[in-house]
Parts: C-alpha cells; sequence; structure tokens
C-alpha cells in the first residue's frame, strides 16, 4: 500500500541574525548557477571578494529587524503551514524544507523514506514558476535519485499561478482592503529576474501578468500597475522597478496606494523590510499619503486548504 508524503519547499534562510550566518546562507544560495548565471571565472571572484565581504554584514543587520522566537519569518511561517497541513491531512507524511540552508530537501525526504513515505509529491511555495527558484529543487531531487537506489512514485509541481484557490485568496485579501480604505491604485509587485533569464525562455514574467491580469478580473474597475522588486547586481532585470514607481507616484496624483506581493506566500526580508519599510518610505518620502501593505497568506488556514486542493488536483 502506497503512503504519500508531501513536501513544502521554500527557498530558504539564515540559521541566524548574525554576519557569519549570513554569509554561509548567501555562498550556498549564491553559488547556484540557476540563480547566478554567469561563467564560474566571472561570478567567483566577485561573490567571494565582494559580495560575501560586504553584504553578510548589511542583510544580518536587517534580518535583526524581522527576526522571531522561533526564527526568521519564512521558516517560522513555512513550518506553520506544514503542521496545518498536516492536521488537514492526517493520512500523509508532510513536511517541509527549504532549498539553501537548514531544513535541507534531501535530509528531509530521507527521513520521510524512514517513516514508509512511497509516494511524493513536492509543491514549491512559488507561486509562479521560475529557473531561478523551482529549478533549484529539480536538481537537488534529481542528484539525490541518481545515488539512490528506490524511487518512489514522484510528482514535483512546477507553478500554480493560475490555480483558482490561489486567484480567488488574492482577490479576497484585496477587496477587504478596498471595502475599509479608498486608493487611487494597486500596486502588484512581484521578485525580479535578469531579462537574460527570460529572454533563456523562463516563463516567469508571462505568469506573473497572467496572477495580475486574473486578480483584477476578480476586482473590477480599479487603476493598477505591475511591477518588479529586489534587483541584485548589474545587468537588466525585469522592469518597471517596484521603487523606482513608488517614488514617482505621488507626482502623478497617486497618493494612496495599496500594494500586494503575490508571489510571496510568506513574509520574509523581501516583504517585510523591502516593501514594508523601505518601499513605504520612498512613496511617503516623496508626497504618498496612505500606504497600505497587504501581507501574504502566512500561516492563514485559507491557504492551507489552497494547498490541499493543489495537491488533491494532481
Amino acid at each position: 500500500m502506497l503512503k504519500k508524503g508531501i513536501l513544502l519547499v521554500n527557498l530558504g534562510t539564515p540559521e541566524s541574525p548574525t554576519p557569519e550566518a549570513v554569509k554561509s546562507y548567501l555562498a550556498e544560495f549564491l553559488s547556484d548557477r540557476r540563480v547566478i548565471n554567469w561563467p564560474r571565472s566571472l561570478w567567483l571572484p566577485i561573490l567571494h571578494g565582494i559580495v560575501l565581504q560586504v553584504r553578510p554584514k548589511k542583510s544580518a543587520k536587517a534580518y535583526q529587524k524581522i527576526w522571531q522566537t522561533e526564527g526568521s519569518p519564512l521558516w517560522v511561517y513555512t513550518k506553520k503551514q506544514a503542521e496545518l497541513l498536516q492536521a488537514q491531512m492526517p493520512d500523509t507524511i508532510v513536511r517541509f524544507a527549504m532549498t539553501y540552508g537548514k531544513q535541507g530537501i534531501q535530509e528531509t525526504i530521507h527521513e520521510m523514506k524512514s517513516l514508509g513515505m512511497t509516494e511524493l509529491f513536492i509543491l514549491p511555495l512559488y507561486p509562479q514558476y521560475s529557473e531561478t527558484t523551482v529549478a533549484p529543487i529539480y536538481d537537488q531531487v534529481s542528484r539525490m535519485y541518481q545515488k539512490d537506489a528506490e524511487i518512489p512514485h514522484l510528482k514535483i509541481s512546477s507553478s500554480f499561478y493560475d490555480h483558482e484557490g490561489y486567484l480567488d485568496l488574492l482577490a479576497e485579501n484585496l477587496k477587504q482592503r478596498l471595502t475599509e480604505n479608498a486608493f487611487d491604485m494597486i500596486l502588484f509587485s512581484y521578485h525580479g529576474i535578469p531579462v537574460s533569464t527570460v529572454e533563456r525562455g523562463d516563463p516567469y514574467e508571462t505568469q506573473c501578468q497572467h496572477t495580475t491580469k486574473k486578480v483584477m478580473e476578480r476586482i473590477g474597475n480599479v487603476p493598477y500597475i505591475h511591477t518588479y522588486q529586489s534587483k541584485f547586481g548589474p545587468g537588466q532585470w525585469l522592469t518597471p522597478m517596484t521603487c523606482e514607481t513608488l517614488k514617482a507616484l505621488p507626482s502623478q496624483n497617486v497618493k494612496n496606494v495599496l500594494v500586494i506581493t503575490p508571489g510571496f506566500v510568506a513574509d520574509c526580508l523581501e516583504t517585510i523590510e523591502e516593501i514594508n519599510a523601505e518601499n513605504r518610505g520612498y512613496f511617503m518620502e516623496n508626497g504618498g499619503t496612505r500606504f497600505e501593505y497587504v501581507q501574504p497568506f502566512n500561516d492563514t488556514l485559507a491557504f492551507t486548504k489552497v494547498l490541499q486542493s493543489i495537491i488533491e488536483g494532481n
């Protein structure tokens, strides 16, 4: 008899908000060819000679601002979602893992196997597929089973950007805010990726645009704009950029803005610090009146039920 296992996977986090822990995490994350697709002879000297000498101290300070008792918000909320899903699906083995850092994918799958798991469904917690986020999960799982004698019945979800439950939940969260206050515009902010990645065939940009379009079909006639955040390093990234857009909107008579980040299902450094602190500051400093941020789903049961629907539909 098959015993099903569900593995939720998110990006990862340092083990503590210290420069040393951040450096270790970033070294693993930014060494992945899927994340930085540059020639190694060019990138590795930059990574070890500049990035890992400067960025860990700055990032550690940011992590210290958002750190919770149990750990980083991303780790805490991913863990809680796994626990909620386990309660909803008691006959399955539900676990969570991170692509980088602690709670690794391979060690978690081995643990699930020791509990009798024979059928595995891996659900990356990225609504939109990208080579930079979902593909590394495929890589790690593939490397693991190259060594194992026994391979379970295995399925990996690539995306859920067009799942009705996911779109409905985004729209409901926006509608609730729209009934509470008047806004001049909704701003959809997604994590950016290099244009060169899209040009290689990555469907991320198209899937993000689809999500925005389908959510707005549920919202109705409200002005909106679609932007990208978190640019890292040189080169051209997807535009328009969230930060530049928020700086400019007040001068275009957009003084009240409602911001949502549909690509993030749990709060993390990019949502708490970058969006709700740094970008809020840009908007208000340039003449904005009201900046409201719609948090990701975090540990809500409504999102657990969306995850359950995705799993049961596969």
